[in-house]
Formats: structure tokens, C-alpha cells, sequence
């Protein structure tokens, strides 16, 4: 059974930086089999595409310049550095995998796995 666990979420305030975490586990699952991406969901919002990685990178425009998406092989890891955040990054993020390579992001309605998702919060 895969799983895939989000930490590193919190409070910051406008202007710093949060790193998230993606630990994925299955008996034969690995982030380099899978294009790997976060999302995020903000309350009374849709869920809307962070960051994916398949080999190359693709981010929103919202995020391009300030969040860096990134994966650790031997950890089965996939990271999201967050900086200069403001309060419109204040979401729920989740952490997506979806099997082969996707490179010009994913869509929700296309993903074969979930995080349960962690929490950002960013003051002002």
C-alpha cells in the first residue's frame, strides 16, 4: 500500500521560509517511477497545482522564483522549499504522485495518490 506523508508545515510570518516534506512508502513505489507534484487548497478554494518534478521542474506562476520543488532517491523523498512567503500561500498542501512522466504539471483529476496534507499558515 503507498503512502505518502507530509510534514514541515506550520506558522511563519510574511517574508519566511518553510521547507515541506513528502515521505513516500510502498512495498515497490518510488518517486523516480512517478511524476511527483504538491497542490495546495485554500479554505472555500479549489485545489490548485504548487510544483511537480519527472526529471525536469514545473511550477506555478504564483510560485515560480520563490518555492523549489526537490527529491532525495535513497530517503524516497520529495521536498517543496517555500521562501518569501506571503499570506496568499496560506493553504492546506498536499503532497501527489502520479504514475510515469508528466512535464508540464498535473491537474488534480489526474493524480493516483494523496497526502493527507500539512498545514501553512502565513501572517502578515
Amino acid at each position: 500500500q503507498v503512502q505518502l506523508v507530509e510534514s514541515g508545515g506550520g506558522l511563519v510570518q510574511a517574508g519566511g521560509s518553510l521547507r515541506l516534506s513528502c515521505a513516500a512508502s510502498g512495498r515497490t513505489f518510488s518517486i523516480y517511477t512517478y511524476t511527483m507534484g504538491w497542490f495546495r487548497q485554500a479554505p472555500g478554494k479549489e485545489r490548485e497545482f504548487v510544483a511537480s518534478f519527472s526529471g525536469n521542474t514545473y511550477y506555478a506562476n504564483s510560485v515560480k522564483g520563490r518555492f523549489t520543488i526537490s527529491r532525495d532517491r535513497a530517503k524516497n523523498t520529495v521536498y517543496l522549499q517555500m521562501n518569501s512567503l506571503n499570506p496568499e500561500d496560506t493553504a492546506v498542501y498536499f503532497c501527489a504522485a502520479r504514475l510515469g512522466t508528466v512535464v508540464n504539471g498535473l491537474t488534480p483529476s489526474n493524480i493516483d495518490y494523496w497526502g493527507q496534507g500539512t498545514q501553512v499558515t502565513v501572517s502578515s
